[in-house]
């Protein structure tokens, strides 16, 4: 609930904050996010756990402004994001892991679904180069 909270007033001050003042912090030159499950062309349940993976960056909440480290936003059938330079919203298809967090359950309708992972900064901004992950797709059942 801690990190709700946090990620919640991250993002209604990101929101207020002037435009430069929300410079992309640059990702490491060998990051990588990925899944470690599900993998691409599986079939899961309804409700399933997702599992996210990290390379050449740390977890960090949101709110810790911390070199070369992020936190995981999922995109769920998000076909493309509008802008790279403000944060990321917070709705169904782009859900926040702002508390650091590496996995989750997930339950989804049944049929095809796409998956994607993105890091976003301390204040849910992607990093300067992207680090996002290979978009999967998956079938519920």
């Amino acid at each position: 609930m801690k990190h709700a909270l946090i990620s919640s007033l991250l993002l209604v001050t990101a929101s207020i904050l002037p435009f430069s003042s929300m410079a992309a912090t640059p990702s490491a030159a060998d990051a990588e996010v990925y899944f470690v499950e599900p993998q691409d062309g599986q079939t899961v349940p309804e409700t399933f756990k997702v599992v996210f993976g990290l390379k050449g960056m740390d977890v960090s909440p949101a709110g810790n402004n911390q070199p070369n480290s992020g936190h995981h936003h999922l995109l769920i059938d998000v076909d493309s994001l509008a802008d790279f330079a403000l944060p990321l919203p917070a709705n169904d298809n782009v859900r926040h892991f702002g508390g650091g967090q590496t996995e989750t359950m997930l339950t989804l309708p049944k049929g095809k679904h796409t998956l994607q992972l993105l890091l976003g900064d301390y204040l849910h901004i992607p990093h300067d180069k992207p680090v996002m992950s290979e978009k999967i797709t998956i079938t519920v059942k």
